[in-house]
């Protein structure tokens, strides 16, 4: 019993260790391919003189963040300031525990897996809302208001559509959801709710054309307007670590997590599956960025109450009814 939990505990720490050293070098590589996909809608090169095809630009980027002064305004509260950061970023790291990178590749594996991912992600909305209060900013406290309100909003129809996979399943472990796609993926049979968790993804993590809460022509930067060095930094992570979240989840969910199309693998590896699934989703959310323009507030809120959410409601129906009578 004793050498079972202390290999459980090992398998955590080297789970977080590998996670930590992950969730930096996913970060620097997304922002040189958002800069890149940016670049080439625009019809420009996008980074190319720092290293091959630009790549050691991020990373001297970074450098040069972890170098800037960290400044706390004199009217911050400075306790909420300090934490904030801190505690946007603690909520990204649970989700790597859960994810069914291959049959073999689950930290840990949990009957409420799935559960567990959407219960912590609402830490991220308090951590922006205590950042943009203890900023003593108006702008940042705007943004903070926006976004809380926006989480709220979009946070139902993504749930919504996440009970229509767990009636097909009657699971919330990830590896039984995954498991079950291993011949059809659900997308192909639930594209409406496919659609709605990929819309509500985008808001969820504050993206274009959803990013309202950091409208930049409005609000000069959102809920970090005050933050510097890497309280700002560690802002930017979460951001990017949790584009990798959801597109996981989404791949997990609704394109046969490990699995290649209709049950064909073709002799690559389950990890080689899901990862080349999951950048695809987010290559999806950043060329979405770069191509549509900001959506205004009320808009915003209008589609996620007047459409998305009855839109989920009757997904939802549907398939309840259907599953009872199959």
């Amino acid at each position: 019993m004793g050498n079972e939990v202390g290999s459980e505990w090992i398998r955590l720490i080297v789970g977080l260790i590998i996670v930590l050293a992950f969730s930096q070098l996913n970060a620097l590589f997304l922002v040189w391919l958002e800069r890149k996909v940016a670049g080439h809608i625009q019809l420009r090169p996008g980074p190319k003189e720092v290293g091959p095809f630009g790549l050691l630009q991020t990373i001297a980027d970074g450098l040069k963040l972890v170098g800037k002064e960290l400044i706390t305004p004199r009217a911050a509260d400075k306790k909420l300031f300090v934490i904030a950061p801190v505690l946007i970023f603690m909520p990204v790291l649970v989700g790597f525990l859960v994810l069914p990178f291959a049959p073999e590749l689950i930290i840990r594996d949990m009957n409420v897996g799935l559960l567990l991912i959407f219960a912590f992600s609402t830490f991220s909305v308090l951590a922006i809302l205590a950042g943009g209060w203890a900023s003593n900013n108006k702008y940042a406290l705007l943004g903070a208001v926006r976004s809380v309100a926006q989480n709220v909003a979009y946070e139902i129809p993504l749930l919504l559509t996440v009970m229509s996979v767990v009636l097909m399943t009657n699971s919330l472990r990830f590896s039984e959801i995954v498991g079950a796609q291993s011949h059809v993926w659900f997308i192909f049979l639930q594209p409406v709710a496919g659609l709605i968790y990929l819309i509500s993804a985008t808001a969820e993590t504050n993206r274009a054309p959803f990013d309202i809460p950091e409208a930049e022509s409005e609000l000069v930067a959102g809920f970090h307007t005050e933050y510097s060095g890497m309280r700002f930094g560690l802002f930017f992570l979460a951001e990017y670590t949790n584009m990798f979240i959801v597109s996981a989840v989404a791949t997990s969910l609704f394109f046969g997590g490990w699995h290649g199309p209709f049950g064909f693998d073709f002799k690559i590896p389950g990890i080689v599956w899901f990862l080349m699934k999951t950048y695809a989703l987010i290559f999806v959310i950043m060329w979405v960025r770069w191509t549509f323009p900001r959506v205004r507030f009320d808009q915003l809120m209008n589609f996620s109450w007047k459409v998305m959410i009855p839109l989920s409601l009757v997904n939802l129906l549907i398939t309840a009814i259907v599953l009872k009578f199959i």
